[in-house]
């Protein structure tokens, strides 16, 4: 026993001293994660985040009645009341911010994968994209003092307000750092380091959330608007921004096709509400929204009944082009932006009024069906002179808000917003809602606040009505 001892006593010697303490570390050892996997790892959370059939992201596409439920209808009867937001904080948005001080400290992890401007450029932008969807989906939410790690725990909710003036900062200060003159990013799965893209991406973001203002404050409205026009957005569907899943790498399939085809769920099917909007105008694009069944029908699910139904063979699921394991995923496109010119002519942030506006909506359809690949002249020609798509300036701001709803067909968060905003398409509440208040109007906060971060989340209810319930307003409606 007394060799032992000594034996022992040594080797805790031995790996206590200056000389050997390397020994056993890895002289390959990372010990900081490169900004090129920190861009990539915070762009492939979308999958998770705000696209496909998580709970985070399903919610949209019930609300806006894009999708029905099949066997577990509970979601489209507004019966998930609470979600949490702290995997977009501590997954994207601290990869966005370290790639941030990675760069700003002169960090050997930021070395090759483009230029400091153009890396602190792309993070800046897809933070600010972040942090948009958050909060026009809780409201208040924590954002000057958050990412700041033990200096900061419990982190003070922001008003949309303040978060909307800096968020229009970001996108116009992002958009000029980022420059096609310097070294493009690396680990860019969605734009492949085009920098004239992200400044793109950028510009035409400001343009949405310009529009998200014209009821709240229309003067700031415009004048950001003009600007991000003049800044340079999406002109042509070439330039389309899509999330592109991988078919091949089941770690980076489509969300839709792991529900569909690898788990055999069968959760969701086309809404009815949709189908029969779109049937009755013989719409091209419906074969592509949803599957195609046999005796070549296309058949929506009812919306909002609490019943449990199959779907498979009885009801049309989401079309291939969507549910495919290496789908593309429209995130921003030049059907949507021509769609957001109509709107924009209609209320007066462009010229020309009703007549332009006009113009717009025509090329927004046309730009739709291009996009999905089933534009023909003449198919369009038929669709765009039937009652209620032949553009009327009496009813001209619902027809714009309602094809815009068809044509953003899984897009459904900002569908919802603009919903929210204009309440066009004019929308019947779940039958079987568990609210008689309908359609919510936000998320409610994680269950986990009260008691983490409690005199905050106090705060913050207290700020927007006092209730943390999903009817509570965004700061941008009247």
């Amino acid at each position: 026993m007394k060799k032992l001892i000594i034996f022992l006593t040594a080797t805790v010697m031995l790996y206590s001293c200056n000389k050997f303490e390397d020994t056993n570390v890895s002289p390959a050892l990372l010990t900081e994660a490169s900004t090129k996997a920190l861009l990539t790892n915070s762009l492939q959370a979308m999958s998770s985040l705000s696209l496909g059939n998580t709970a985070a992201s399903r919610l949209g596409a019930m609300y806006i009645q894009h999708l029905s439920e099949g066997p577990y209808p509970g979601p489209s009867l507004y019966n998930d009341r609470n979600l949490s937001f702290s995997t977009w904080y501590t997954g994207p948005l601290y990869d966005l911010e370290t790639i941030i001080n990675y760069n700003n400290a002169g960090s050997k992890s930021a070395n090759g994968n483009g230029s400091k401007n153009n890396q602190i450029g792309v993070a800046r932008i897809l933070k600010a994209y972040y942090y948009l969807l958050m909060t026009d989906k809780w409201g208040n939410i924590p954002y000057f003092d958050a990412l700041k790690g033990s200096t900061s725990y419990s982190p003070v909710y922001d008003g949309q307000q303040a978060i909307y003036t800096d968020l229009f900062k970001e996108f116009t200060e992002a958009s000029a750092q980022v420059t096609s003159a310097e070294a493009k990013v690396e680990g860019d799965v969605m734009l492949n380091g085009d920098m004239n893209a992200w400044k793109r991406f950028a510009n035409t973001m400001r343009m949405v959330m310009a529009l998200r203002l014209s009821v709240k404050d229309a003067v700031k409205g415009k004048t950001e608007y003009t600007a991000a026009l003049a800044a340079g957005v999406i002109t042509s569907n070439a330039q389309n921004v899509n999330y592109s899943f991988l078919a091949g790498d089941p770690n980076n399939y489509n969300p839709w096709y792991n529900n569909y085809s690898v788990s055999n769920r069968n959760d969701y099917a086309i809404s009815k509400t949709l189908t029969d909007y779109m049937d009755t105008k013989s719409d091209p694009r419906l074969p592509i929204y949803a599957e195609v069944l046999a005796g070549n029908i296309i058949k929506g699910l009812p919306y909002g009944r609490n019943v449990a139904v199959n779907i498979p063979a009885a009801y049309s699921r989401i079309g291939n082009y969507f549910r495919a394991a290496g789908a593309k995923m429209p995130l921003m496109n030049y059907a949507q932006v021509l769609f957001m010119r109509a709107e924009a002519a209609k209320i007066g942030y462009e010229v020309g009024g009703d007549a332009q506006a006009a113009i717009f909506y025509l090329d927004a359809i046309k730009a739709s069906m291009e996009q999905y690949g089933v534009y023909t002249l003449a198919a369009y020609n038929a669709y765009i002179a039937l009652p209620g798509v032949l553009y009327v300036p009496a009813t001209g701001y619902s027809q714009i808000m309602s094809e815009k709803w068809v044509h953003m067909y899984l897009n459904s968060w900002e569908t919802w917003n603009d919903w929210r905003r204009t309440g066009f398409p004019v929308l019947t509440p779940a039958i079987d809602a568990i609210d008689p208040r309908g359609i919510p109007k936000r998320l409610g906060y994680p269950t986990t606040e009260a008691a983490l971060n409690g005199t905050n989340y106090n705060a913050a209810v207290t700020a927007q009505g006092g209730t943390d319930d999903n009817y509570a307003k965004m700061w941008w409606l009247p």
